[in-house]
């Protein structure tokens, strides 16, 4: 196991430049489709993020990920810089040095009315959870119902046999505004359990953490929550035995 779980730096940007970046992002909202490796469950009703642990969600065996908010996607270079920056620090500080070479496009986020996302990790970093090529009219796969690409396939040269390595949360929204929310991590009965990330709740804070973490964005109860959300890529770990 890790020895530093994530990293957070409290307060990071400004309320103007989280303003900024909200304004952008609510610009092109859409329902947001899941990818990582999460919770999953066959109830229509969508339960609450967090009613169930790591371990019941492997016993349980279910089906549907969960997931109620709204994304879009925000392609800025000046994004880019402000997320390598802080990746790059976090990686260092926190201890991890993970070999880390790319970033996915920023996603910003849209949680209120009971909006939620439940237990996942962003990738568990193994060959399984590649980027794999993506070549239209060649490469045999099964769209997702939306007719976009599953997950682990994709059309981006920068992202072949490439896997999430380090997942990075930004809060724009001022804390007293919204209830519930809260980003929430799970290290495992023997482990420490369930813990929420308090620390990171101050408008214009960055938490990073190893994308396999297991973790969760608890409902929205009342306002709404802005984040934007960011994984950086590397070559698969080499798991040592």
């Amino acid at each position: 196991m890790i020895g530093t779980r994530y990293w957070v730096f409290k307060g990071a940007l400004s309320k103007e430049k989280c303003q900024e970046i909200i304004d952008l992002g609510i610009q092109g909202l859409g329902n947001a489709e899941v990818g990582g490796e999460g919770e999953k469950h066959n109830n229509p009703d969508k339960s609450p993020a967090g009613t169930l642990t790591r371990q019941e969600i492997q016993d349980k065996g279910l089906e549907t990920y969960v997931r109620d908010s709204q994304v879009s996607w925000l392609d800025y270079p000046w994004l880019y810089d402000l997320i390598s920056h802080h990746i790059k620090t976090a990686n260092e500080n926190a201890g991890w040095k993970f070999d880390i070479d790319h970033h996915e496009t920023p996603q910003f986020t849209k949680y209120s009315g009971g909006g939620f996302y439940g237990w996942h990790s962003d990738g568990m970093g193994d060959h399984n959870a590649m980027y794999k090529p993506y070549v239209r009219g060649l490469t045999p796969i099964k769209l997702r119902k939306d007719g976009n690409l599953p997950h682990t396939c994709t059309q981006n040269f920068r992202y072949f046999y490439k896997v999430r390595k380090l997942s990075m949360t930004i809060n724009l929204t001022d804390a007293s505004t919204y209830d519930g929310g809260d980003l929430m991590f799970d290290f495992g009965e023997n482990d420490g359990g369930k813990t929420t990330a308090s620390e990171a709740r101050e408008q214009g804070s960055i938490i990073v953490f190893p994308s396999f973490l297991y973790h969760c964005v608890s409902p929205v109860t009342r306002g709404t929550r802005y984040s934007l959300v960011n994984w950086t890529l590397g070559r698969p770990f080499k798991w040592v035995q």
